[in-house]
């Protein structure tokens, strides 16, 4: 049997279950719901879009708590870089960055709930690839962080390439790709390594930390987000070299064409909004002054791109004044403006040297 026939099956018995379910709200605390409040199965014909109006929020796939991308803070309400893109969309479909429901999600059972109408928009550092677009019923709505396999080590270990890591003692989460692409790599280059291996990234991470190894190994996204936990963060850093490309992205059901092109241009009304200078502080300046005619689309001004999805004309403005623009986003959730300090690198804009590029709304 297909995987997609595995998700249309099993859809029922997971919408019944959500019964039980708690959604977590990314503008307030925590709040019970029953299964009325969730998305319809996949298998209806209404449209992502109807449904998120006629609920009147949007349910967000997250992690179970990864700083950064999406966590929720000391008063219970979401954040992070992940839970910025759902705001956004629920600032264009509804007009209300707060309206979106964030549910908790683990690895194994993200692309079930997606599947199977629990959520309707998965943002889960989630990594685009071939096989899960031609069996898992999903599309990918973008690449809103580029990134790739890391290794941390102490400041203080002499480790400075991955060359220097011939002979080291390497923690990893056993079962994943991680530690297929680790040994892969030492195989390939020739190298020798003493593989440690965990139940759990915190683990994997703890083990380097106590000084059991001479480093940890997973996406450099999670050993960011680890590092913040450690008692003396400033006492490690990653190696500056990757070993695997990791394309993360927002993730949304196959067959919703209309649904995946609101996603694919909330994300890049938020790019190209840094590009053209349009933030959240000045967005109505720009709105009412502006004599570029990028902006004046993207702003919902003259085009009707926006009516074209479905949308009000004021969409775009509504991302950007609420959300901010992409650079915006980063910077206080990863970048320079948060405890992680992660460089721009592959996600400055093309414009910077960068891959992010945001697609022309004309």
């Amino acid at each position: 049997m297909s995987l997609k026939a595995t998700f249309k099956l099993s859809a029922a018995a997971l919408i019944t279950a959500l019964l039980s379910l708690t959604i977590v709200s990314c503008g307030s605390k925590e709040t019970a719901v029953t299964a009325e409040a969730t998305a319809a199965p996949a298998e209806s014909s209404t449209s992502t879009l109807d449904l998120v109006k006629e609920r009147g929020k949007l349910i967000l796939g997250v992690t179970a708590g990864v700083p950064g991308y999406s966590a929720p803070d000391g008063e219970g309400v979401w954040q992070g870089f992940d839970v910025d893109l759902g705001r956004a969309v629920a600032a264009a479909v509804l007009g209300d960055p707060d309206a979106v429901e964030c549910r908790p999600l683990s690895a194994k059972e993200r692309f079930t709930a997606l599947q199977s109408g629990e959520i309707d928009l998965l943002c889960r550092v989630t990594t685009w690839t071939a096989t899960r677009d031609a069996e898992l019923g999903v599309n990918f709505a973008g690449v809103n962080y580029y990134d790739g396999q890391g290794f941390m080590v102490a400041k203080d270990s002499g480790i400075k390439t991955l060359a220097d890591l011939d002979g080291a003692t390497i923690a990893v989460q056993a079962g994943t790709t991680t530690e297929l692409n680790l040994s892969d790599y030492f195989r390939k280059n020739g190298m020798e390594l003493e593989l440690i291996t965990f139940e759990a990234n915190e683990q994997a991470a703890a083990a380097l930390e106590a000084g059991r190894a001479d480093a940890v190994t997973s996406d450099s996204s999670q050993l960011y987000a680890l590092r913040t936990k450690f008692k003396e963060p400033e006492n490690f850093d990653l190696v500056p070299e990757l070993i695997s490309k990791e394309p993360l992205g927002p993730v949304v059901r196959e067959g919703d064409d209309q649904w995946l092109d609101i996603v694919t241009w909330s994300f890049m009304t938020m790019l190209n909004a840094e590009e053209y200078g349009v933030t959240s502080a000045n967005v109505d300046e720009m709105k009412a002054s502006s004599d570029n005619p990028n902006v004046k689309r993207m702003l919902g001004v003259e085009g009707g791109v926006w009516e074209g999805f479905g949308l009000g004309a004021d969409a775009g403005y509504a991302i950007i004044k609420s959300v901010g623009n992409y650079g915006e986003s980063f910077d206080r959730n990863l970048g320079a403006g948060s405890p992680l300090n992660i460089a721009r690198g592959y996600n400055a804009l093309w414009v910077d040297g960068g891959l992010q590029y945001g697609m022309p709304i004309r």
